[in-house]
């Protein structure tokens, strides 16, 4: 389940009009634009955002110990830094650079605001107590198909730790640094040109197989077209994802949940989830891809939601499959 439900960031949490936070409000980080944001309903920006961070050192994302959640994106207006932060009730965001109206603009879908938690009943016990526990949880909608379609295909079947890697180098290599007052050592993501004339020998310095490597050229060679799809709706937006070579049902799922706030998108072709599924639902272990989409057929709508609340529940079977291999791509 290569870098899908990333560590919380520091919690920030509204709820109604009363919003846990740290002592002392941060000082303004600097003059950018800015907007406010009442949601409606208890918000948890380390839930919502969580799943946008690709490990500790992704230079896109940042959580800072004053409750804050930086992001550096590339829009299509351009590279933009984004900083939000919960208090009195209400999410402040302030952005920078070219792209930061365009941020700005989406920022509530960001943050939740086209998802429907009510629309999700639990019929088992675990999935009841997991959704009480966090009624912050909202399914993020970035708008934006490449940069998670990217570091997805990097996650195709190695170690979150590799993938993870493989994106933080090739981001600082050749992404560009944050606009405005982001923390040190924050970038944008390259372009898709630029992805494109990455050598040869920096995929494979950086750990990446040519299999994902020609996967992503694919990708970034149609990046307009792809990018079109974060108005389609998600199945639509899978079928057009996976016309490209190298993307299958795993890696446009993995996407859309991230980029249209799929709530019944559910990852299939994974190593774990089944599993664990399985073992939640039914106390079979040993469940595959068809077992799975068997006991969530009652969450249909909503299946990738409930995914996400079986695996926050913590209720996971000790594996017994081997540790995947860790590849040497230099060695090559």
């Amino acid at each position: 389940m290569a870098g899908r439900f990333a560590p919380r960031p520091t919690r920030t949490t509204v709820r109604g009009g009363h919003v846990a936070v740290p002592a002392a409000r941060p000082a303004p980080a600097g003059r950018g634009k800015a907007r406010t944001w009442v949601p409606d309903g208890p918000l948890d920006l380390g839930l919502v955002l969580g799943p946008l961070r690709r490990g500790p050192g992704d230079p896109t994302f940042r959580a800072t110990p004053d409750g804050s959640v930086w992001r550096a994106s590339r829009t299509p207006s351009g590279p933009g830094t984004l900083r939000v932060a919960a208090y009195d009730g209400e999410v402040r965001g302030e952005a920078w650079g070219p792209g930061a109206e365009w941020l700005l603009e989406r920022m509530p879908e960001l943050l939740g605001a086209a998802d429907d938690p009510s629309a999700f009943a639990p019929r088992h016990r675990v999935l009841a107590v997991a959704r009480h526990r966090r009624p912050g949880l909202r399914l993020t909608r970035t708008g934006l198909v490449l940069e998670s379609l990217i570091p997805s295909v990097l996650e195709q079947k190695v170690t979150t730790g590799e993938a993870y890697r493989a994106w933080r180098l090739l981001v600082r290599a050749y992404g560009e640094p944050a606009p405005g007052p982001a923390p040190e050592g924050m970038y944008v993501m390259p372009e898709a040109r630029t992805w494109a004339l990455i050598p040869s020998w920096e995929w494979h310095r950086a750990g990446v197989d040519d299999k994902r490597a020609s996967t992503i050229l694919r990708a970034v060679r149609v990046a307009g077209r792809l990018e079109e799809t974060a108005a389609m709706a998600p199945e639509a937006a899978q079928a057009r994802l996976e016309v490209v070579p190298g993307i299958g049902p795993w890696t446009s799922a993995e996407t859309v949940q991230r980029s249209h706030g799929a709530a019944d998108a559910v990852t299939v072709g994974d190593l774990h989830l089944p599993g664990i599924v399985g073992w939640v639902l039914a106390g079979d272990r040993d469940a595959d891809d068809a077992a799975m989409l068997r006991l969530l057929e009652p969450y249909a709508g909503q299946r990738h939601r409930a995914a996400r609340l079986i695996l926050l529940s913590g209720r996971t079977p000790a594996r017994r499959a081997p540790r995947m291999r860790r590849v040497n791509i230099a060695a090559w």
